[in-house]
């Protein structure tokens, strides 16, 4: 199995023991051992996900100090910070899986078919930067039947924010692109449900072996 996919069990393993209630004894431990961390790191994992306070991205994949190279942004959009982060965890880590995570209920996404729907005056303009990241995504939604139904517009907006993210950091970096044709990297999409706890990973996900 590639590391890459070695990584990704390592994450649904994770977060099934999270929805369980039993936690691992590896994060457990990890925070004693910090001193083992001092001189460096190799994540297993880059996860770009939103900076909601209900997604403690450690916790809901119950890992421990020094597995996950985290990066958190409102709405987990892409800009170039994000995507120089990942190009920095898997070139000078090796990391080889990369998870753009969104979540149910995401107060940016939110945010973003209110704005379309009923635009504001004055917004800060580095709210709606986040606001001009996420409307590409999301734009296209509102010409369908889904305009008359909220909560499915708001669950296909978060899926559909997270396809465009991952897609974005597919296509958005030469470096990353020569990582995914030569050397096994892989970026995958996943929505974490508040109500349940659990990760679904929905993109990006290689073809099962016949």
């Amino acid at each position: 199995m590639s590391p890459a996919l070695n990584a990704l069990e390592r994450l649904q393993e994770g977060n099934r023991r999270f929805v369980s209630g039993v936690r691992g004894l590896h994060a457990l431990i990890s925070q004693t051992r910090r001193d083992e961390f001092v001189a460096g790191q190799k994540p297993f994992a880059v996860i770009l996900g939103c900076s909601d306070s209900r997604v403690p991205v450690e916790i809901i994949f119950d890992q421990g100090v020094g597995d996950l190279f985290v990066i958190r942004v409102a709405g987990n959009i892409v800009a170039p910070s994000q995507i120089g982060s990942v190009e920095f965890a898997a070139e000078q880590f090796g990391t080889r899986l990369v998870v753009v995570l969104g979540h149910s209920r995401c107060g940016a996404i939110q945010a973003t078919l209110e704005e379309l729907q009923r635009p504001t005056e004055n917004q800060s303009r580095n709210l709606r930067s986040i606001v001009d990241r996420i409307r590409p995504a999301v734009e296209g939604l509102l010409g369908t039947d889904l305009k008359r139904d909220a909560d499915g517009l708001a669950r296909q907006a978060v899926r559909t924010n997270v396809r465009v993210s991952a897609n974005h950091l597919r296509h958005g970096s030469e470096m990353l692109e020569e990582l995914i044709r030569n050397d096994g990297l892989l970026v995958v999409g996943a929505e974490y449900s508040l109500e349940t706890g659990v990760v679904e990973f929905f993109d990006g996900l290689p073809a099962p072996a016949c």
